[in-house]
């Protein structure tokens, strides 16, 4: 029955997410280009707003914990598992004050309204999972920039969603580039649940009534720990507290 029922509200949700991002793309344009950095990161921010509100319709609620653990004024590494594409929108609107960028799939960076343009000129790393080479560049010149900038970098390091919520081992790469390059930051664990729900018929249509969780466990200096020891740990408890 709930199948069924999902069918009209996930093409309501699906035209009214499209919606916001065709609206947003010129939006983007004009703050990044006229006012510059501060004034664009506002508009994306803004515009996962009204993507997480749009969610509502599917009866999706999102909530997040421990925001009071994050450093303030130092550059971050958010290390998450991945359950699903609706991980992302309630991590840049909840965590905007730390400015979040992502390391995401060169796939990304074009043809979706928004999104791809915000992952080109918003500071993401776009890098090439069949070019090692390339995607290990792109990474070390992500955590020179967070460094530089005490912003945040958001790192999936499962590297795919999870269908069902059951974590994949995660990788080491992308990780041991960020500690190398970004040795003022800290590692932040967070917890992800429920959100592999919204797919748990497939791409279409969508689960309804979702309540996806997020949990900020407490940080990691990178100066404290070996790159061995910092990982361990950070895998270790962002899988304790997944249902």
């Amino acid at each position: 029955m709930q199948k069924i029922i999902s069918y009209p509200l996930s093409v309501l949700y699906a035209i009214v997410f499209l919606f916001w991002l065709l609206i947003f793309h010129p939006i983007q344009l004009v703050c990044y280009y006229v006012f510059g950095y501060n004034a664009h990161r506002m508009s994306v921010a803004v515009l996962n707003f009204f993507l997480l509100r749009t969610a509502h319709i599917l009866g999706t609620t999102y909530s997040l914990a421990g925001r009071e653990n994050l450093p303030k004024n130092k550059p971050l590494i958010l290390v998450c598992n991945h359950q699903s594409m609706h991980d992302i929108i309630p991590i840049i609107w909840f965590l905007r004050n730390v400015h979040p960028k992502f390391i995401s799939k060169k796939e990304l960076g074009k043809g979706i309204p928004s999104v791809s343009l915000n992952l080109r000129i918003g500071g993401s790393a776009l890098i090439d999972r069949k070019d090692g080479k390339q995607a290990l560049a792109e990474i070390k010149k992500a955590g020179e920039y967070i460094n530089s900038t005490n912003r945040s970098m958001v790192i999936f390091p499962e590297g795919t969603r999870s269908k069902t919520g059951v974590p994949k081992e995660f990788a080491t790469n992308g990780l041991k580039m960020l500690f190398k390059f970004a040795p003022d930051a800290y590692f932040v664990p967070i917890s992800i649940n429920n959100s592999w729900k919204m797919n748990r018929f497939g791409q279409f249509p969508l689960g309804l009534g979702t309540k996806i969780t997020f949990q900020i466990h407490e940080p990691l200096k990178i100066s404290d720990y070996s790159f061995d020891e910092i990982f361990e740990k950070t895998e270790e408890i962002i899988k304790k507290h997944i249902n």
